[in-house]
């Protein structure tokens, strides 16, 4: 599948910044792939929903958060990457137990802030490399804790520019997946924890964070945790088992320090980085006989 050549006029009435050919790699972790034909960064929500309402039904729509959870293939996206800001990116509590969380904001800061609050339940949050637009949609988890059993509702703005408040009924939340349309944008969440000390919230989310300091290469290129854990067994193991760990394409490694993590060595293209993990895929496969689900999302063509 080619690119379409996509003519977009800048609306008079959008505040944002809109950028055609806009390098992508930057704003991922595995700091490789191509271009976005458009990256769309709203000054806000209305001005996000201004320009969905006003762009052609036919042009794709995609949300980046962080670009932790993610291969862009090295032909780049066609269409509009909607990118969240600072205006997106805001944490505020409600009552004692409730946060209303913007959905560019981190998972360090949406935990952070619940310490401050002494709100403990969303702990496991401090471990997720994303924002919560990105969590939201992946119902994202660690630590025996997924989105599902903190979230209230989400806000989203439909790929029409409706903007609609989804209960979490609504989600259909299984492992690792929701029901939300792939272009749908979490521009806000609420999250809903439980009264606590916070220095014992404090003293949890320091435990998170040195035990994933201690286990997985965060100081790598890399996209996170690859493949979802198959019913009844650990990906990193059956990856392991197959004789995976420090297995190579180019330069794209299975990571020796937590092997389902896939890093970037150095000039890696998203290519070599997502053949490795077919690569992977098929040796699992054959000493096994387990099929690794990719948690990483891959977006975009080939070169």
């Amino acid at each position: 599948m080619g690119r379409r050549a996509l003519v977009i006029d800048r609306p008079a009435d959008v505040r944002g910044r809109l950028t055609q050919g806009a390098p992508l790699a930057p704003l991922v972790w595995f700091k490789a792939g191509g271009t976005a034909q458009w990256l769309f960064e709203p000054r806000d929500a209305d001005d996000l929903t201004d320009f969905l309402r006003g762009l052609d039904p036919a042009v794709p729509v995609m949300a980046l958060g962080l670009g932790s959870n993610l291969i862009v293939r090295d032909g780049g996206v066609p269409g509009v990457v909607v990118r969240l800001g600072k205006a997106f990116a805001q944490v505020a509590r409600l009552d004692a137990t409730t946060l209303r969380c913007g959905g560019g904001a981190s998972g360090i800061l949406v935990s952070s802030t619940a310490r401050d609050a002494g709100i403990g339940g969303v702990e496991f949050l401090r471990s997720i490399p994303g924002t919560v637009g990105g969590f939201v949609r992946m119902n994202g988890g660690a630590y025996g804790r997924e989105v599902k059993d903190v979230l209230v509702e989400a806000e989203v703005v439909l790929r029409s520019g409706a903007r609609v408040t989804m209960p979490l009924a609504d989600l259909g939340y299984t492992y690792r997946h929701s029901a939300l349309p792939a272009d749908a944008v979490v521009i806000a969440a609420t999250f809903r924890g439980h009264a606590a000390d916070s220095a014992a919230i404090g003293a949890e989310m320091d435990r998170i964070a040195a035990e994933r300091e201690a286990s997985q290469p965060l100081r790598s290129k890399t996209g996170g945790s690859t493949f979802k854990n198959p019913e009844g067994h650990k990906a990193w193991a059956l990856i392991d088992a197959a004789g995976c760990r420090g297995l190579t394409r180019g330069d794209a490694q299975v990571s020796e320090k937590h092997c389902n993590f896939l890093l970037n060595l150095g000039s890696a293209t998203a290519a070599e980085i997502e053949a490795l993990g077919e690569e992977v895929r098929d040796r699992v496969k054959t000493h096994a006989g387990v099929t690794l689900e990719w948690e990483i999302q891959r977006v975009g063509v080939p070169a």
